[in-house]
């Protein structure tokens, strides 16, 4: 199977886009929305890829970095997990965010996905938290909750969540450190900036 693709933008739909490689092959690629709202048209790029085996044929998943590839793995080998929801989780915060989270036992920020009970969340936590390596996810305690705080407070003020993400991930880029209303209101800079 595949391990990347290397290639062009040249379509983009609500769940998947589509990149030509130089080979005059176009793959049908599903990523999360977050991943999908990044991408620009014509932008060329390499694409870490997922090959899903159905009855009916072959569905690829692609991540912009090897991290989000595996973390999509490990959430898919957990039983009653698919694609679909892997991808919904992925949507939630910066993948290290979400691996902290579960490695902290933190079910609360899994439940917030689409399709994500209390049961399901509680087995992710339970069947990949010993597989996650401490070091990967030292410092990030409680980055995966405050950030759903901050996006929880910009998305009820009527910004898009994926600008949100994309705004949150500024603030990390950043090393913006400061209590949450301070992150708040340096979200809400950056959202109105429109960086």
């Amino acid at each position: 199977m595949f391990y990347y693709i290397l290639g062009k933008v040249v379509g983009k739909g609500g769940n998947f886009f589509v990149l030509e490689t130089n080979l005059g092959i176009a793959f049908k690629i599903f990523s999360n929305k977050g991943t999908i709202f990044k991408l620009k048209e014509n932008e060329s790029l390499r694409v870490y890829i997922y090959s899903h085996l159905k009855e009916d044929g072959i569905d690829f998943y692609g991540f912009l970095n090897e991290g989000e590839l595996r973390f999509f793995e490990m959430l898919t080998s957990v039983s009653g997990v698919g694609p679909k929801t892997a991808l919904a989780i992925l949507d939630l915060d910066s993948f290290s965010n979400l691996m902290a989270a579960i490695f902290n036992k933190n079910v609360d920020v899994l439940i917030h996905a689409p399709g994500v009970g209390r049961k399901t969340a509680e087995r992710i936590v339970l069947e990949l938290q010993n597989k996650i390596n401490p070091a990967e996810v030292q410092g990030l305690e409680s980055a995966a909750q405050s950030n759903l705080e901050i996006a929880e407070v910009l998305i009820g003020l009527g910004y898009d969540k994926f600008k949100v993400k994309k705004a949150l991930e500024q603030l990390k880029a950043e090393n913006f450190e400061g209590t949450l209303e301070e992150k708040i209101k340096k979200a809400l800079k950056v959202l109105n900036s429109g960086n």
